[in-house]
């Protein structure tokens, strides 16, 4: 009995489902200052539900830190060329899994929770973006994951997180296309 690779891959499609076809990314998060102690990174990933980032840090400060896709790839002059939050929008700020993306920035991601140990992880998954723009979603690639030195507590414009402690540009580390 013979099998071409082509019903292999159809298999693959069906049982796999958009997965199959995923982009990933990831962001090395390191200190805006220099001597921090912050490190980390963000893995991204296309997936039917929108762009799932599981983002590690450590060397941080034990607390609450808000957690933003900002929208320029430059973690220069302390993260501040990072520029404001990726809003292409140009809607509120807010928690975009909750919110969704006509009351939420598409870079908002909420919080991520730091241990008194200094390490902490945080998994969202962001609706109606995707690292390449695919399908004419908000593209991700290329712009900066900003970790802030407080709690974003959802208020307008930029949820007062205060200060940029960790920066980290989005790359495209593969491609299933």
């Amino acid at each position: 009995m013979k099998h071409g690779w082509g019903a292999v891959v159809a298999v693959g499609l069906i049982v796999g489902g958009a997965n199959v076809w995923a982009d990933t990314g990831k962001a090395v998060i390191k200190g805006t200052t220099e001597g921090s102690h912050v490190s980390g990174s963000a893995m991204l990933k296309d997936t039917s539900r929108g762009l799932k980032v599981v983002a590690k840090v450590a060397g941080v400060p034990p607390g609450t830190h808000g957690l933003h896709i900002h929208e320029k790839g430059d973690c220069g002059d302390h993260g501040k060329a990072a520029g404001g939050h990726f809003n292409p929008a140009g809607v509120p700020h807010g928690f975009l899994p909750k919110d969704g993306a006509t009351k939420a920035h598409a870079g908002d991601m909420g919080n991520l929770q730091v241990s008194p140990k200094g390490s902490g992880k945080a998994t969202v998954v962001l609706p109606s973006v995707s690292l390449k723009g695919a399908g004419g979603t908000p593209s991700v690639e290329g712009r900066a994951i900003i970790l802030h030195e407080k709690a974003d507590d959802f208020g307008q414009p930029t949820g007062n997180a205060g200060g940029r402690i960790g920066c980290g540009v989005i790359t495209v580390t593969g491609d299933k296309r």
